[in-house]
């Protein structure tokens, strides 16, 4: 068990210490902050050195993380909530321009910032019907914003996408995006091609598996698994997750962008605890879905569709976060209790936390340094639109259950 601890512990460090220029995949952590008992980021710094993490995704710009990781070297993706998309997405106002000053610009180039992500998962999101329209426009104006400040050859505008996004998802080579989003994808895949962004998707096996326990064998979506056989491609998949990507890949090609746009997984993970109609949430199955995850990513093999790809894996999540709404679950994703100590044994040689104290609740706390539209000023400690929940709710969309629908026929025959 040690042998295998260190061993997963060195390949976390390899992993998270790939740069942007090598040809490798590489792996990154969100950092969410649905807590009011997480430590200060200035304590969390060590703790982030020890793991070997060098990317930090954020949901939001918090002001105390980005100050603390200064002159780190660790990459960042950092946040705009949906709830500024519609401020943002004004052509005849300068809130864009006054949201990278305040958010981008003042913190370079001390702290790296290579990504803005533009809302969370709008397109699929409860209010997707009010938010959609803003998306592009605001994507559009936070790149124009970098642009005038001489910023858009360091920092790119994506934003993130659920699963959900998929109408058909299998077989993997069947997949196609779902027709009432089609063209709102199709611009923003367009834009992606301009501005040389990444197009992100948030892909979790766990809640296939939640959804029928019964049918859906757990070594599959644990990497475990002797897999299936795509019948459209006569490709093999031997876990869920190359599965989801490569159902991806397969209809963002349907919408001619194969090749001209890079996947990133912007999200995914396994929760160490759940309720008890929660099935699999445990410190195991966490343990061997981000251990298995971290062997994979070693080999540096690609996706049977894409053998060649390399991209960029976000875990979900660095700690537990005890603040966030839903089920058990939500708040389990994290490899770190909020007293830094791991929840399962990845092989971490961990450096305690200092003396910082506690971070306070909310979604990260703090504001613009000049008080205007603030990226993270949260009244009542409300977290930002678009991470309240990862609930399978709205991860295990029609898409989804396309897909785990048509692995169980696969697995049963």
């Amino acid at each position: 068990m040690a042998s295998a601890a260190l061993t997963l512990s060195l390949l976390f460090s390899a992993l998270f210490l790939t740069t942007t220029t090598t040809t490798t995949s590489a792996l990154g952590i969100n950092y969410g902050q649905i807590a009011n008992n997480l430590p200060h980021p200035e304590s969390v710094v060590p703790v982030a050195k020890s793991m070997g993490i060098t990317r930090i995704k954020l949901y939001d710009a918090d002001p105390h993380v980005l100050k603390a990781f200064a002159n780190t070297g660790v990459e960042f993706v950092v946040g705009l909530g949906n709830e500024y998309l519609s401020d943002v997405a004004d052509p005849n106002s300068k809130k864009a321009l006054s949201w990278v000053k305040s958010n981008v610009q003042c913190y370079l180039p001390a702290t790296k910032i290579s990504y803005i992500a533009v809302g969370n998962e709008v397109l699929t999101s409860n209010d997707s019907s009010s938010l959609s329209p803003y998306l592009l426009p605001a994507m559009e104006n936070i790149h124009t914003a970098l642009i005038s400040l001489n910023l858009h050859r360091q920092v790119t505008v994506t934003t993130p996408h659920s699963l959900a996004v998929l109408d058909v998802s299998y077989p993997p080579s069947a997949a196609v995006f779902r027709r009432d989003i089609a063209k709102k994808l199709a611009c923003i895949l367009d834009f992606h091609c301009k501005v040389g962004s990444p197009f992100l998707i948030n892909a979790y096996p766990y809640f296939a598996y939640k959804a029928d326990p019964k049918r859906v064998p757990l070594d599959f979506v644990l990497f475990e698994g002797s897999g299936i056989v795509d019948s459209g491609s006569g490709l093999h998949y031997d876990n869920m997750f190359y599965a989801q990507i490569d159902a991806v890949n397969s209809a963002v090609e349907k919408m001619g962008y194969a090749g001209k746009v890079k996947l990133q997984i912007s999200e995914t993970g396994w929760p160490s605890k759940g309720d008890t109609d929660e099935p699999g949430a445990t410190p195991e199955n966490a343990c061997k879905y981000n251990g298995n995850l971290l062997k994979l990513l070693n080999q540096n093999k690609g996706t049977p569709m894409r053998p060649e790809m390399n991209f960029n894996v976000y875990v979900f999540a660095l700690f537990n976060e005890n603040k966030k709404p839903g089920p058990t679950s939500e708040r389990n994703f994290g490899l770190l209790k909020p007293d830094g100590t791991p929840v399962y044994n990845l092989g971490f040689n961990l450096t305690g936390l200092g003396s910082g104290g506690s971070s306070g609740g909310g979604g990260g706390g703090g504001g613009s340094s000049d008080g205007t539209m603030p990226s993270v000023s949260l009244p009542g400690g409300n977290p930002p639109n678009g991470y309240l929940s990862i609930n399978d709710g709205e991860r295990l969309g029609v898409g989804v259950l396309s897909i785990l629908c048509m692995i169980i026929i696969a697995l049963q025959i």
